[in-house]
């Protein structure tokens, strides 16, 4: 499909969604703005101390239940 093809279609896209496809279109970006953006490294912190403190508790809970 050439350039005035995709254009085409897309409108007719847009013509069936009507005034949804403007606030779709905005989601979208916004979605993929957000992916985008790099995790703080508080929270990967947070994530490594959560991941730590089950492992912990895993180890734990199987030594009780072999002894």
């Amino acid at each position: 499909m050439n350039g005035a093809g995709v254009r085409s279609s897309r409108r007719v896209q847009k013509d069936i969604l009507g005034p949804n496809c403007e606030v779709g279109l905005k989601l979208k970006a916004l979605y993929t703005s957000i992916q985008d953006e790099t995790i703080p490294d508080r929270f990967l912190d947070l994530l490594q101390k959560l991941d730590q403190a089950e492992q912990e508790s895993m180890r734990e809970h199987s030594t009780r239940s072999v002894g």
